[in-house]
């Protein structure tokens, strides 16, 4: 069980559990009401859920033992969580659920692209074929008859 908590691929595919409810949960929560104002109430809930996590454990940390830099690359990761949620929900407002998640799911083969060109991470000929494969798919979702 420890080493499951302790392997990245274990949280990788709690991440996709979740993302894949957050997209049926949403499509549900929103047929009534303004997507931004969904939004808002999705990162309310968030940062309380947050709060009460760091402060049951016991992880809150100073503010000042956090770099300018790491905060600079924080608000920036914010706002560009901000502009996808926003984005995300108002695609769900507008199309089917079973859609908009794989388009949305394309960040993967941005992130693949990104890595490669800001983060000097380099990927195998299998893993450019696996992102290839993903956008194909993703294409094949998303189409419509």
């Amino acid at each position: 069980m420890k080493a499951m908590l302790a392997s990245w691929q274990f949280w990788a595919l709690l991440s996709a559990a979740f993302a894949a409810l957050t997209a049926i949960c949403a499509k549900i929560g929103i047929e009534n009401i303004n997507s931004d104002f969904a939004t808002f109430i999705r990162t309310v809930v968030i940062l309380c859920v947050l709060g009460a996590l760091l402060a049951g454990t016991g992880q809150w940390q100073p503010l000042d033992s956090v770099s300018g830099r790491t905060y600079l690359f924080l608000v920036l990761s914010g706002l560009a969580t901000g502009g996808s949620w926003l984005c995300y929900f108002r695609a769900l407002k507008l199309g089917d659920a079973a859609r908009v998640a794989p388009i949305d799911k394309l960040s993967v083969v941005l992130v693949a692209v990104f890595a490669t060109i800001f983060l000097g991470e380099r990927l195998t000929v299998p893993n450019w074929l696996g992102v290839g494969l993903i956008a194909a798919g993703t294409i094949l979702v998303a189409y419509r008859s």
